[in-house]
């Protein structure tokens, strides 16, 4: 068997494992369905682990196929397709947070400027640029334009969530394709096994922790935010997903023992992220991104997908690249 992968061309290998995955989303979704077919709703726990499979499932859809894309259209159109979601995703984001007349100009700048060339930056490689130009630049930025729109009211409170959304939604996500990017040796066409690394390990990360937390409930840390985030699950949750990282070395350019260290720095940042869009959305009021009809963006719940994807991928992508050195 690994002489037959071996033989294999870097584009049919990447082809041969989104088969596998597809395959696997398909028997994962018929299971699911036959459950939710045997389920007579009167266990309410039951009902509700069953919802929240399906909805793990759909996420797990949606991110594979936009993979799949991304990988099946090369290294630009993949950047301008997610150029596409972080445009979703950040409409999903403000489209939940008042906005006054003032802030006009500021959401101008940020959808139809800054998002733009951060994706830009990306595409053409100026990975020191995509490192500060949000954090620095923009972040200076969006609040002279406020000042000048002449409307002080509430305008700390305006200006962060902006940055927020800009941080999350675009610095976030633009980090994903900027993965197909990175030049390691002897690793030509085979970046998007490394994305593919990434999210499995953050999921499986997330999908243990969630059923650790449903075979022994604890207390949970921040009752007011999350109640299923407690500390042991957590601890179990990023440690699987590190044993699993480490397993799957041999799809990266890194050692077992690299591997393993890059999918925990992955999975802490991806879970702990996750936690904090939890109490973005108590703060809003909501349970989830673009529910109870308030979105507008024909998205929804779309940032609940990448959400742990969004903090994740730039502290992923910066270890490895300071790690290696690219």
């Amino acid at each position: 068997m690994s002489s037959f992968l071996r033989n294999l061309t870097p584009s049919q290998q990447v082809g041969l494992l989104f088969v596998m995955v597809f395959g696997l989303l398909i028997a994962a979704s018929i299971t699911a369905l036959v459950i939710s077919l045997r389920d007579d709703g009167d266990n309410e726990i039951r009902t509700q682990d069953i919802k929240e499979l399906t909805s793990l499932l759909n996420t797990s859809w949606m991110m594979c196929t936009v993979f799949w894309l991304a990988w099946a259209s090369g290294e630009t159109v993949a950047t301008l397709l997610f150029a596409i979601v972080a445009f979703f995703a950040l409409r999903e984001f403000i489209t939940l947070s008042p906005t006054r007349h003032g802030d006009h100009r500021s959401l101008v700048l940020a959808f139809f400027v800054v998002l733009p060339v951060q994706f830009w930056l990306v595409i053409t490689k100026r990975f020191d640029l995509v490192t500060v130009f949000i954090p620095v630049y923009v972040f200076l930025a969006i609040p002279v334009v406020s000042a000048l729109a002449n409307d002080p009211q509430r305008f700390l409170e305006r200006n962060a969530k902006l940055q927020w959304g800009i941080m999350v939604c675009v610095f976030g996500i633009s980090h994903v394709p900027a993965l197909l990017l990175l030049g390691f040796p002897n690793y030509s066409g085979k970046n998007a096994f490394l994305v593919f690394f990434l999210v499995f390990v953050v999921q499986t990360g997330m999908l243990v922790q969630h059923l650790a937390n449903r075979k022994w409930p604890r207390t949970p840390t921040a009752p007011q935010v999350s109640q299923s985030f407690n500390w042991p699950s957590w601890l179990i949750g990023i440690a699987t997903g590190a044993f699993v990282g480490g397993l799957m070395s041999g799809l990266t350019p890194f050692k077992p023992a690299q591997a393993v260290a890059m999918a925990l720095i992955a999975c802490v940042a991806g879970s702990l992220g996750h936690l904090v869009m939890k109490a973005l959305k108590r703060d809003r009021g909501i349970t989830n991104w673009g529910s109870e009809g308030k979105s507008v963006t024909g998205a929804s719940g779309l940032l609940d997908r990448v959400d742990a994807l969004c903090f994740a991928a730039p502290v992923f992508f910066h270890s490895v690249r300071w790690y290696f050195g690219l």
